[in-house]
């Protein structure tokens, strides 16, 4: 046994890995241009690609976080899910076939077709930006769950990690990805059924006291149905959800990519749609674990002291006295130690032999969504960075060498993104206001050039500073001292995505309708 965890364990963990680095090597003999490294050559089934897009959704951001979330809080997350099929037409409707048809690797490329070089290159700083903040939080996740599982450092775990998605990514380009996340998809699924089933048998009295403490503490709410954008209500998440799936669909390399390497819009298109018709119930059956973990352990109330103690020691100096231990140890709450209750029930009561089946499942769950962040990265680095600006008359060789070292580039930063992650509160809480800050102004200027054919770069250029100032007061705008505080922007910080994006999308419609007016009475 090695830092607790089971040799027997840790060689299903190990295969697993290899496995995952045996993938990139077969792809990799079909890797020796841009066009299969980026796109696969448009030889990828649709079903294939589905099940992609959903392993790239169901990331170790849902694995931890959202029981996690469900555990400390209720159900009120799963409104995020609930809003996936309005975005998702949308999607399938218009994005697809834009996409498609303009033949454009980038989901930035007609930005600056349609506004300028400047838009293109904000959208790719706001792109970046997400991914690494999405990779980190990913990184976390891994490194949270193995900490508690090995006892090594969460920085080691992240390097390791790190290692092997940037091996196999590297090699194999986006074609590794897709294939290793069809298999991640499926592992990472019978994971969460496995762990479920492991709850409910260790559950006294059953699926009948899982239902009983659940209802009684009001575990499976999904938030307020009053018209409430202060507080976490039905609405903020279902606003926040369809604007950050509408970014996904619509906005993101992640996706657009894919999109790519579908044979026909109607394969990218049906892709889509098994994504989200598979992501909303796996979805739901995170939030059952989290409710079911809270009424395990509310009948075992002894087995939670350890982890508050490693909460309160992470929180505290190192040099902190006993007293002052126990005494943050008795004020923490559910929602300040969610995150690490899965992983706490992985240590004490899964079986030998399957501790390595659910880790490498919540590795599944990691390493679709590092992989897949990796290399759209470095596919935007390499078409709207490299060729753009650098290089133009980059060969295909240079080109393909620079989409090796961009892809092990991001992964790094990633993985320090990650480091830079520990000792927070919540994963999901931390993503989601992350991904809202820095999609807002991209989905904004998306749809202002998508809707508006009128709008020019003057009205957008303009529109976009109004919605960077807006964003950026929404953001730091609880930073301003107390007199000041009749300033602080009032709402849910979920809601940042939806005022920034409006804003943006607003502005330019007013200015585009005032210069046509403009216009018409001076003729």
């Amino acid at each position: 046994m090695i830092k607790g965890l089971p040799v027997f364990d840790l060689a299903i963990i190990f295969i697993y890995l290899v496995g995952m680095i045996l993938v990139g090597f077969y792809f990799s003999r079909k890797n020796k241009n841009t066009e299969q490294f980026t796109k696969a050559s448009g030889l990828i089934p649709g079903w294939a690609i589905g099940l992609s897009i959903y392993a790239t959704f169901l990331s170790s951001n849902t694995f931890l976080g959202v029981p996690g979330k469900a555990f400390g809080g209720n159900w009120n997350a799963f409104v995020f899910s609930i809003s996936m099929p309005f975005a998702a037409w949308i999607a399938s409707k218009y994005f697809v076939p834009f996409y498609r048809n303009s033949g454009e690797i980038s989901a930035y490329t007609h930005l600056e077709n349609r506004f300028g070089a400047w838009a293109r290159v904000y959208a790719v700083i706001c792109f970046l930006l997400t991914q690494l903040a999405r990779m980190g939080s990913i990184f976390f996740g891994i490194a949270l769950s193995l900490q508690a599982l090995t006892g090594f450092s969460m920085q080691i775990i992240m390097v390791v990690m790190g290692v092997c998605i940037i091996l196999y990514t590297v090699l194999g380009g986006i074609e590794a990805v897709i294939w290793t996340e069809v298999v991640q998809a499926v592992v990472k699924t019978f994971g969460a059924l496995l762990i479920l089933y492991l709850i409910i048998s260790n559950m006294p009295g059953g699926v009948s006291k899982i239902v009983a403490i659940g209802q009684s503490a009001n575990k499976f709410s999904l938030g307020s149905l009053k018209p409430d954008f202060i507080g976490s209500s039905f609405w903020v998440v279902l606003l926040y959800g369809f604007f950050i799936n509408l970014n996904n669909f619509g906005m993101d390399q992640n996706y657009i990519q894919r999109y790519h390497t579908a044979s026909s819009s109607k394969a990218a298109s049906k892709s889509i749609w098994l994504c989200v018709w598979l992501y909303i119930p796996a979805s739901l059956l995170f939030f059952i674990i989290g409710s079911c973990l809270y009424a395990y352990y509310e009948v075992t109330p002894d087995l939670i002291q350890s982890i508050k103690h490693q909460v309160a020691l992470e929180r505290l100096p190192i040099n902190s006295s006993p007293a002052t231990i126990l005494n943050l140890e008795n004020t923490l709450t559910p929602a300040d130690y969610g995150d690490k209750i899965m992983p706490h029930f992985m240590v004490t009561k899964i079986p030998v032999g399957l501790v390595g089946l659910i880790v490498s499942a919540i590795l599944s769950a990691a390493m679709s969504t590092i992989s897949s962040g990796m290399n759209a990265s470095a596919t935007v680095f390499s078409v709207d960075i490299y060729k753009r600006y650098i290089k133009p008359d980059v060969t295909e060789r240079q080109n393909l060498s620079a989409l090796h070292i961009a892809t092990i580039g991001f992964g790094l930063l990633g993985m320090l993104a990650g480091i830079a992650m520990i000792g927070v509160k919540s994963i999901l809480d931390v993503w989601w206001e992350l991904s809202g800050i820095f999609a807002a102004g991209m989905l904004g200027l998306f749809l202002l050039g998508i809707v508006s054919r009128q709008s020019k770069n003057h009205e957008a250029i303009i529109a976009t500073m109004i919605g960077i100032a807006v964003i950026i007061w929404m953001t730091f705008s609880y930073l301003l001292p107390t007199k000041y505080e009749a300033f602080s922007y009032p709402l849910h910080k979920n809601m940042i995505i939806v005022v920034g994006t409006l804003t943006i999308f607003l502005t330019g419609i007013i200015l585009t309708k005032l210069k046509n007016k403009k216009v018409t009475t001076t003729n």
